[in-house]
């Protein structure tokens, strides 16, 4: 196993996805972002392998199309 947590908080992950923290905050209260949010508690965090498989293109993102 290499050296990287297997999970990010979310001020992480919004820097990663290239947003502000507190809408990344939001966005995780409302089961909004695009991965799952891990409930720890009151802690939220992120699987590190949905958001890079997010960032790939390989996420679980549904895109309609009408």
């Amino acid at each position: 196993m290499n050296d990287k947590s297997l999970v990010m908080t979310i001020p992480v992950a919004a820097r990663v996805l290239g947003i502000s923290r507190g809408l990344a905050y939001d966005l995780a209260r409302r089961d909004k972002l695009p991965v799952k949010v891990i409930r720890l508690g009151r802690r939220m965090v992120l699987s590190r392998k949905a958001v890079e498989a997010l960032l790939s293109g390989d996420g679980e993102v549904s895109h309609e199309t009408t």
